[in-house]
């Protein structure tokens, strides 16, 4: 499994923005400059995370992005499925019937477990942490 090259950039954003701090704005220009995240890339994925709760967007001279929470309550999980849709390693591995053979099928029960882990590390991990641990 590989993250899209648009949610590694929404977590490059996100992590720019928590080592600002809670409150403090930067301009999606500086962002991108910064990131190095083609700017039109970028302006639809800080609408995303704006969506998604986890970003605030103000414009005019004064405007820019601000993180909408504090950075120890967004995690990881949330940037990334903001972007990329809930995380699944393999249809069976939610259980919900989608594969016909879910019931007779030795591997389900390996992609249930790593899937969980997956987003079990990904909801344990949040941006202040990153950002405490330069």
């Amino acid at each position: 499994m590989q993250i899209t090259r648009q949610a590694d950039y929404a977590v490059r954003a996100v992590l720019f923005l928590s080592r600002l701090g809670i409150g403090n704005r930067a301009a999606t220009s500086k962002i991108a400059k910064d990131q190095h995240i083609p700017p039109s890339f970028l302006a639809k994925i800080i609408s995303q995370l704006s969506i998604a709760g986890l970003l605030h967007t103000s414009r005019g001279a004064r405007g820019g992005v601000t993180l909408a929470r504090n950075p120890g309550d967004i995690t990881l999980l949330e940037v990334v499925e903001a972007i990329d849709g809930p995380i699944r390693l393999n249809e069976c591995a939610h259980g919900d019937g989608m594969c016909a053979f879910e019931s007779d099928c030795p591997p389900t029960s390996i992609w249930q477990d790593a899937q969980s882990d997956l987003v079990n590390r990904l909801s344990g991990t949040n941006f202040a942490q990153f950002v405490n641990n330069k």
